[in-house]
């Protein structure tokens, strides 16, 4: 396993914790994109969820646009829109209208989950008919807006999305499966694979991936980060804390009980039948949590198994300042380059 730096990022899922509101769930990720600004982290990722009353993301390219304002270096993107829930051309517009406010720091990640229900999901787009064939019509009309495609039979002859620019945001596939990471292949995207959603196959994934890529106008060679679950501690009793409570939550999530949001005496005084333990010794594999030192050798050594030199950290806690402490040890852990 080599000891060397990585590329860290950032998937903000804009957690409302326990007391408190959307309002200071966006202000805190003002907050925390600017620190990773600040730190030297590669990117910072916001994602898209629905008919939630613990997460305040429901429109990525409109926190974008917020975040870009605060920050100045860091590539800020979706993590990602959901495809199917909306209009190609209307997700083509507002993407190439920020890499025009904000040229060559726009990131545009895409999946094909409904970040929520499906009823939610087809209210957002009646037309949804949440077939894997539309989703690839989707990816291939999208490519269509952002290339000024005019080919002949299709759309593009007669619409174009504007503004009309000279440059595209970087095309990102997001997956947890090899089914997405075969079409990013094809298509020539780059690829994150999300093993804090599934643990299990994401290395051969990435490694088909690899195999199969062709190139494209978007991309010469093939890339690939991993996203996980992550919690860095000054001390074994906090890290061992931080993955107590996110061992709760996503037990919760199995339940249906998605906005639930305990207190760490709560979770610290639950009592786990044997059933509900095995399901959460199995979710730790989703989870990476500790001091620095323990910290760093599982990120190396799930960059090897994975072959990529980027990983993208998304963090919850009940405390702000453990979260924000999280990151700052990850920054010191890989020697990231602080920036003005």
């Amino acid at each position: 396993m080599a000891d060397r730096k990585l590329k860290i990022s950032v998937l903000d899922q804009t957690p409302i914790r326990r007391g408190s509101n959307a309002v200071e769930a966006l202000e805190e990720s003002i907050k925390l994109a600017q620190l990773a600004d600040r730190l030297g982290f590669t990117r910072y990722w916001v994602s898209e969820h629905h008919n939630s009353r613990t997460l305040a993301g429901a429109a990525p390219e409109v926190l974008i646009s917020r975040l870009a304002a605060v920050t100045k270096h860091i590539r800020l993107g979706s993590g990602g829109v959901m495809l199917p829930n909306h209009s190609t051309l209307k997700v083509a517009e507002n993407f190439r209208l920020l890499e025009a406010l904000n040229p060559g720091r726009i990131d545009l990640g895409i999946g094909r989950a409904p970040g929520g229900d499906r009823l939610t999901s087809h209210i957002l787009n009646p037309s949804n008919n949440f077939e894997p064939r539309d989703f690839v019509q989707q990816v291939q009309d999208l490519e269509g807006y952002l290339t000024d495609s005019s080919e002949t039979g299709t759309v593009h002859e007669k619409v174009k999305a504007i503004p009309r620019i000279d440059t595209v945001p970087e095309l990102w596939m997001l997956t947890s499966s090899g089914e997405s990471g075969l079409l990013a292949a094809r298509q020539g995207w780059a690829l994150s694979f999300a093993h804090f959603i599934y643990p299990i196959g994401g290395p051969q994934a990435v490694k088909t991936y690899r195999e199969k890529f062709k190139p494209s106008q978007f991309l010469k060679e093939p890339a690939a980060s991993v996203g996980i679950f992550l919690f860095c501690a000054d001390t074994q009793e906090k890290a061992d804390e931080l993955q107590a409570m996110m061992d709760y939550r996503l037990l919760s999530f199995e339940k249906g009980r998605y906005d639930e949001t305990p207190s760490w005496e709560e979770v610290r005084d639950y009592e786990y039948s044997d059933q509900e333990w095995q399901r959460v010794m199995a979710n730790r594999g989703r989870i990476v949590a500790g001091t620095p030192e323990q910290v760093k050798q599982r990120l190396l050594k799930m960059a090897d198994d994975y072959g990529v030199d980027e990983i993208v950290a998304a963090t919850i806690t009940e405390k702000i300042e453990d979260r924000f402490r999280s990151y700052e040890l990850l920054a010191e852990i890989f020697q990231l380059e602080p920036r003005n």
